[in-house]
């Protein structure tokens, strides 16, 4: 009864300390390189500046936000 209760607490204790363990980062990309982000000037949302479209008024996620946002 007494090994019962003590590999109970053994396996609650290591269950608290993997609960507690940071978050494993994300893997790395395969190419290796680093895009910069930038905000939809309508919307907010951040996309890669490489997938971004460019207006007047700045970038934009998408060409319907372009559009919106200049009227045209």
């Amino acid at each position: 009864m007494v090994l019962l209760v003590v590999l109970f607490g053994v396996w609650l204790w290591r269950r608290g300390r993997r609960l507690d363990a940071p978050p494993a980062p994300p893997p790395p990309r395969s190419d290796g390189a680093v895009q910069p982000m930038v905000a939809c000037a309508r919307c907010g949302v951040h996309v890669p500046q490489s997938s971004a479209v460019s207006g007047r008024a700045g970038l934009y996620c998408c060409e319907a936000h372009r559009r919106e946002a200049e009227g045209g």
